[in-house]
């Protein structure tokens, strides 16, 4: 087969990867993604509590591939992939003629069927999702200092904090905003820090489920000692403005935060396969959907069995799966022998519940408390883009460690300015 146009949809982790990946190949790579920049995704929650700001978790993608010359990169959503005729068509009406096609467009959002859901419960998925959720956090308080002299109740509304969800993402976030809501009491007058709440609720029997039974304790252990509200075989049924209505009962609180499902992006629509609720594309062990020769789907978009389970959807899988597609494309594209079937090396699980507290297993070597902490922290600053990003980050830990103060706690509304303020 002859490759000479590689397009490649998604500019996250393994599209980033697979482009990088081609590299020197005989090919012209086009990269599409509707966005300008490549983003460190398992920081966006620091994002989102006014630890990092965006600048120092995000890279433009027209400087990452800046000087491979057979890459181009467009600023563009893609509406639809054409098999037959080996084409993608974007919103802008362009045509791409392929002769490989890579999708790597990552999941969003689930609901499971109750979208409706996602007006008072945002996600956490882009640097608009993270602003949004700053903004949020911060003006419940601000609001729960406006109101508690006349309405305590609803100051005590505006400081209860509901994160859905107990993976990764939601023992992160319930982590982080334990910290903040400690460390900005001290810039208020009237309202108690010993009314706030965070609530953890998990539908599941443990916290970090995917993690060994032992880790999974400890990060238990530790949300508790930061004053999280941790409640298991909890289910939410209902999500409404004031309210979280669950199995166990209603949780008033106006700041409630979904971390507890995602779905694919509609590439499984675009190719006419059948791929059930959660929209995955189940791939070969080439990461080809069956029937397509010339198309590989990867990252959170795909469903790849490996040692009798589906692969997770975290940012190594994604890369690696990015790495391989890009050498097996670069092998064919030069007439040689491609590399065998996709394998994942699993170097194991991180996740960090706050100060001085993680818990990790690499390689079967597990981590928890501070050791844990060092680890994760030198994890994410490796897998981030750019030295600039390294550097910066790392000096902001440092900061934040040092001084326990949050360092952009701004809150910028999105309303377009009057005639007097353009004045």
């Amino acid at each position: 087969m002859s490759i000479r146009d590689v397009v490649i949809i998604g500019a996250g982790f393994g599209g980033l990867s697979a482009a990088k990946e081609l590299a020197g190949a005989p090919v012209n790579v086009t990269l599409v993604d509707q966005q300008n920049h490549h983003l460190f995704q398992p920081l966006l929650y620091q994002v989102a509590t006014a630890a990092l700001t965006p600048a120092e978790i995000a890279v433009p993608i027209r400087s990452v591939l800046r000087r491979q010359r057979n890459a181009r990169v467009l600023m563009d959503r893609v509406i639809d992939v054409d098999a037959d005729a080996a084409t993608v068509v974007t919103e802008s009406g362009r045509t791409l003629p392929f002769d490989a096609l890579v999708i790597a467009t990552g999941a969003r959002h689930s609901y499971f069927g109750k979208d409706d859901w996602a007006t008072h419960a945002p996600g956490l998925k882009t640097l608009n999702d993270a602003l949004g959720l700053r903004e949020k956090i911060l003006m419940a308080f601000e609001q729960a200092e406006m109101v508690v002299e006349n309405d305590p109740e609803a100051a005590r509304r505006f400081q209860t904090f509901v994160v859905v969800g107990a993976g990764p993402t939601g023992v992160e976030l319930a982590g982080a905003i334990a910290e903040l809501s400690q460390s900005v009491m001290r810039d208020f007058r009237h309202i108690d820090g010993a009314n706030n709440r965070i609530i953890l609720l998990e539908g599941g029997p443990r916290v970090l489920p995917s993690f060994a039974e032992d880790l999974s304790l400890r990060a238990m252990h530790d949300l508790k000692a930061l004053g999280v509200e941790v409640r298991t075989e909890t289910m939410v049924t209902d999500i409404a403005a004031g309210h979280v209505t669950t199995n166990q009962g209603d949780i008033p609180t106006e700041t409630v935060i979904w971390a507890a499902g995602v779905q694919a992006s509609p590439a499984g629509a675009w190719l006419g396969l059948a791929n059930g609720r959660s929209g995955h594309v189940e791939v070969d062990e080439t990461l080809r959907p069956k029937g397509f020769d010339n198309i590989y789907v990867i990252g959170d978009t795909a469903r790849h069995e490996a040692d009798g389970g589906a692969l997770p959807g975290i940012a190594p899988v994604a890369k690696q799966m990015g790495q391989y597609v890009g050498r097996r494309l670069s092998k064919l594209a030069s007439g040689k022998e491609p590399p065998s079937g996709f394998r994942y090396l699993d170097a194991g699980s991180l996740a960090t519940i706050g100060r001085n507290r993680a818990v990790a297993d690499i390689f079967g070597l597990k981590v928890k408390g501070f050791a844990g902490w060092l680890l994760w922290g030198a994890a994410h600053v490796y897998f981030l883009i750019g030295f600039k990003n390294r550097l910066f980050v790392m000096l902001h830990w440092l900061w934040l460690y040092l001084t326990w103060q949050r360092g952009v706690r701004l809150i910028m509304h999105h309303e377009p300015a009057t005639d007097s303020e353009k004045s």
